[in-house]
């Protein structure tokens, strides 16, 4: 019996193992799962050469938001080991200064010993307002967001701000690329996923309808199906 190929999740701000669940759930009788601790550095670079550790051989990656970024950060650094890559609700480019501005001003939140207005800040960012009144949603994304804490936030926050642009290492990438992106999503919107699929050869670009940042919790359904077409491709 061949082992089974590896499934490595990232997830992004405030988030942990939790915002995997719905795709952990489907995909873990055909691969082995991992959801890597993205909370203990201050840079993107040494949060994605901290997976490459962790994680052992070739494996498949997938990348939401802040995971998308030390998603592309380890093609950069060792695209090798990518046997296919999947870009949800991210982008490619660095920050504007009025991201920059936006980012500052919550790590200036949580400083002043409010981190728990951080979340209810940017609740209605995250997901679609359709869904502001889905209690298990909006209680998963609390308990992920309070697991996390503010130390861990402002650690994310500060990799996020002083991260580069990956645009440069798109033409680059020749595994199999699936990109995905809520229509609605005010974090990083479906111009910049279109970006990536315009520069990423032979990439597939799904816009999941009424729909904000966390698509893969908001619509679970059509993103693992999405997911399993993607990893059905031939490396």
């Amino acid at each position: 019996m061949s082992e089974k190929e590896r499934l490595v999740l990232m997830p992004g701000l405030l988030c942990n193992e939790r915002l995997w669940a719905p795709q952990i759930s489907y995909f873990k009788d055909k691969y082995v799962c991992e959801v890597p601790d993205l909370t203990q550095e201050e840079s993107i670079e040494k949060l994605a050469l901290s997976v490459l550790k962790r994680v052992r051989g070739k494996f498949n990656l997938v990348g939401l938001s802040m995971g998308g970024y030390v998603s592309l950060e380890i093609m950069r650094i060792a695209p090798e080991r990518v046997k296919r890559l999947a870009l949800v609700d991210t982008k490619a480019r660095a920050d504007s200064t009025q991201q920059k501005r936006r980012r500052r001003g919550l790590l200036a939140l949580a400083g002043r010993g409010k981190f728990k207005g951080v979340t209810p800040h940017l609740m209605p960012l995250l997901i679609h307002p359709d869904r502001m009144e889905d209690s298990a949603l909006t209680g998963e994304i609390y308990k992920m967001a309070e697991e996390v804490g503010q130390q861990a936030f402002v650690r994310q926050q500060t990799a996020i701000l002083d991260r580069e642009s990956h645009l440069d290492i798109l033409a680059n990438i020749k595994c199999p690329a699936q990109i995905i992106c809520g229509r609605q999503d005010l974090i990083t919107p479906l111009d910049c996923s279109e970006e990536i699929r315009a520069e990423l050869p032979g990439s597939e670009l799904l816009v999941v309808e009424n729909c904000g940042h966390l698509s893969n919790v908001e619509e679970p359904e059509l993103v693992n199906r999405a997911l399993e077409k993607w990893l059905g491709r031939s490396t």
